[in-house]
């Protein structure tokens, strides 16, 4: 009730308009991207508010150090160890094949402009635990945020990211200039 409420109070001062689908009806992976700036964290919570979203997210194990780690276990948060990051995929997956039920917020082009692909771990918990993906979105041209098309991975890599690319195309982050091109580094032949 109280998220709900700040997050009514935050769309209502915003310059920032919540636009594009109704949130989906099951759990999902939900990607936000293009993830170009630290105040697309503020445009999630203000997303998951508006539509009552129960969310986890991942993020960077620093994130967690000291007096933050409560607030953001307490905002959803699943720390990522960058030297170990198929650790977490592993334990999101038995999480959800536990029965948790939530939508799992990933950042697949990681820290903000310093990678030439997304990473696969959505990819690969998306096909591991049969949920669907959500595209979410900022696009500061039009000052729009929100959520895109609902979908299910087919396991075709290049055709379900080509979908994706289709769909961020014109989609441009705070800082335009970090953004990654949704691609896979399995798609360039990479490991």
């Amino acid at each position: 009730m109280l998220r709900r409420l700040a997050s009514r109070l935050y769309w209502a001062c915003s310059r920032w308009r919540l636009a594009g689908e109704p949130a989906p009806d099951r759990p999902s992976i939900l990607i936000g991207a293009p993830h170009t700036s630290n105040w697309d964290f503020v445009l999630m919570l203000g997303i998951a508010g508006h539509y009552d979203m129960d969310i986890r997210w991942l993020g960077k194990k620093s994130l967690f150090a000291g007096w933050r780690g409560p607030i953001m276990r307490r905002l959803g948060g699943i720390p990522v160890d960058r030297a170990d990051p198929g650790r977490v995929v592993d334990e999101v997956v038995a999480r959800i094949r536990a029965g948790e039920v939530f939508g799992l917020v990933v950042t697949p082009d990681g820290t903000r402009g310093a990678n030439t692909t997304w990473k696969s771990g959505f990819y690969r918990i998306a096909r591991e635990t049969g949920l669907p993906v959500t595209l979410g979105f900022v696009d500061r041209t039009t000052m729009t945020t929100g959520l895109g098309p609902t979908f299910e991975l087919t396991g075709d890599v290049r055709a379900d990211m080509d979908r994706i690319r289709a769909f961020y195309a014109d989609k441009a982050g705070l800082r335009p200039h970090l953004r990654t091109e949704p691609r896979l580094a399995s798609e360039l032949g990479e490991a």
